[in-house]
C-alpha cells in the first residue's frame, strides 16, 4: 500500500537528517536518502530519467526524478531557506506527466524535519 511505503520512506529521511542535519548540498542528501532506502529494502534510482508526450512528439528525457522509489514515488530533494509553491508545482507536473500519484517534497535545510516534508498526490494524466 502506498501510505506503508512513504511512511516507510519518512522514516529514512528522519535517519538522514538526524546523522547530516541541515545546510548541505541536495546531492549530499540525495545520496545518502537513496542509501537508506537502499538499506530498507527499497528500490531508489537517482536522477531518473522520465519521459512525455507532446501531442505526436515523444521527449525521452523530459525531466528527472531526484529518486524514484520502487517506480511509485518522487521524491524531489531541496535544500533551500524556503519552499516556494513552485517547487510543489514543479513536483506535481512531474508526478501528471509519469502517471504515478505520490510525490514527496523534500526539504533538508530545516532544523525540524517535520517542517520541511509535503506529501502530494495528485490524478495520473494518461
Amino acid at each position: 500500500m502506498i501510505d506503508d511505503l512513504t511512511y516507510e520512506i519518512i522514516g529514512c529521511v528522519y535517519k538522514v537528517h538526524s546523522a547530516l542535519g541541515p545546510g548541505l548540498y541536495e546531492s549530499t542528501y540525495e545520496i545518502c536518502l537513496a542509501y537508506e532506502l537502499s538499506q530498507a529494502g527499497l528500490k531508489a534510482e537517482c536522477q531518473k530519467s522520465i519521459g512525455i508526450q507532446y501531442k505526436d512528439l515523444f521527449i525521452e528525457r523530459a525531466y528527472r526524478a531526484d529518486i524514484l522509489v520502487n517506480e511509485q514515488v518522487i521524491i524531489e530533494v531541496k535544500s533551500v531557506s524556503d519552499m516556494h509553491s513552485v517547487h510543489l508545482s514543479q513536483l506535481s507536473t512531474y508526478l501528471k506527466f509519469s502517471g504515478m500519484q505520490t510525490g514527496i517534497l523534500l526539504n533538508f535545510n530545516v532544523k525540524n524535519m517535520r517542517e520541511g516534508i509535503r506529501r502530494i498526490n495528485v490524478k495520473p494524466n494518461r
